[in-house]
């Protein structure tokens, strides 16, 4: 049995002993797999939630994750984030605006005395789902050969799921399909959150451009789509009826089972030249 040595890792990854059948042989090797991690989040000392992700980009993740989950408006109410690791994980303790701190602290009153799991700072059916304002229509229609174009090009940067076939990806690309920003995670919706939150720090105008998702598309993943401003939304994978009903109020055009030249529009198709001719 020959056992095989790992490629050199990369950070958010962890090596592991494996054994297995591989072509009818059997193996033994050392396998490099993603690390995922408790991480929680806390608003001005206070606990609000502990989520599992990838130990990596966690800044990107505590600006997405609180403007996606309209805990602040802007990244500017966030006044400082500092990480802190422990043997137990990861915390997040995050300074907020104090307008901002006093809306959670009234939306955790409302949750007082509630047991079981749920959708997160929800306490009714009225606010289960949010519907984010409409964003802007594009100045031009995408062309659909730009978003085959960015996921192909995606795969190629995807070091993480490189190492450990583990992971999820979300990245925004201009409207040519050139991808400007990637990020990844083991949870499709850490990815996105991750991704939204390098976006509203760097230079660029996220509504001129698209994201794509290695992932299927929940309305959640709209929502998210919606705070970074774009118009279009591609996942490789499937929708749901109510990420469907969420994008067309939002003016999103969703995108599902976008792999090569293939892509499904089930929102708003006016955001998209679908002709393939030369």
């Amino acid at each position: 049995m020959q056992r095989t040595e790992p490629i050199h890792p990369i950070p958010g990854c962890t090596p592991a002993a494996v054994v297995g059948v591989r072509a009818g042989k059997v193996f033994a090797a050392t396998d490099w797999v993603a690390d995922e991690v408790p991480v929680a989040l806390e608003y001005n000392g206070i606990s609000h939630a502990v989520m599992m992700a990838s130990p990596a980009d966690l800044e990107d993740f505590a600006r997405g994750f609180s403007l996606t989950e309209g805990i602040v408006d802007t990244v500017g109410q966030i006044r400082d984030i500092e990480l802190v690791v422990s043997e137990q994980g990861h915390t997040l303790q995050i300074q907020i605006a104090a307008g901002c701190f006093a809306r959670l602290k009234d939306r955790r009153r409302n949750l007082t005395g509630r047991t079981g799991c749920g959708l997160c700072g929800t306490d009714s059916l009225a606010h289960a789902v949010r519907r984010p304002a409409p964003v802007a229509a594009p100045a031009a229609p995408f062309d659909i050969a730009a978003v085959a174009r960015a996921l192909a090009a995606l795969r190629s940067q995807q070091h993480l799921l490189d190492a450990t076939g583990a992971t999820h990806a979300a990245a925004w690309c201009h409207a040519d399909g050139a991808i400007a920003l990637v990020r990844e995670d083991v949870g499709r919706h850490n990815a996105l959150d991750k991704l939204v939150g390098a976006l509203h720090v760097a230079d660029v105008a996220a509504a001129s451009g698209f994201i794509v998702v290695t992932s299927r598309a929940s309305f959640e993943m709209v929502q998210k789509a919606a705070c970074a401003g774009v118009a279009l939304l591609a996942a490789i994978s499937g929708v749901t009826a109510l990420a469907i009903d969420v994008a067309q109020g939002a003016g999103i055009s969703l995108l599902g089972f976008a792999r090569g030249d293939n892509a499904s529009v089930y929102s708003h198709p006016e955001h998209i030249a679908l002709d393939c001719t030369p």
